[in-house]
């Protein structure tokens, strides 16, 4: 049973803080996607609304939300390269689960190896 319980450990507190930030900024990366995504269908949408009610953009307006969307995107993309990274570094072994309480029972990350051209290791997250 004792085994069972190894993923309460106090030493593993700082990777389970790691792994949770990296789910949060998986799930800002897929909003940011989704957002990206829906933009142009938002846009179209907009102009013919404009279209309808014969308003015209100011004169030098441009669209600033499309390079901010991509500025967020880009933002979050990195910032979740940054954590799989430290995440990576932390772990003690490749290869092999390592229990983490991520809040609602013991959850599973680990660092498996990917075969092909450009080797190295997935990082995989189970809750």
């Amino acid at each position: 049973m004792a085994s069972n319980l190894d993923y309460l450990a106090s030493a593993l507190e700082p990777l389970e803080e790691k792994v949770k930030a990296y789910l949060q900024a998986e799930e800002g990366l897929r909003k940011a996607r989704l957002a990206r995504n829906d933009a142009p269908r938002e846009a179209a949408a907009r102009a013919q609304s404009a279209e309808e009610f014969e308003q015209r953009p100011a004169t030098g307006s441009y669209d600033q939300a499309a390079d901010e969307r991509q500025q967020q995107y880009q933002a979050l993309h990195d910032d979740l390269v940054r954590l799989r990274h430290e995440i990576m570094e932390m772990l003690p072994t490749r290869d092999a689960w390592v229990k983490v309480n991520l809040g609602y029972g013991p959850s599973r990350v680990g660092a498996w190896a990917v075969p092909g051209p450009p080797a190295g290791y997935e990082l995989r997250v189970v809750h």
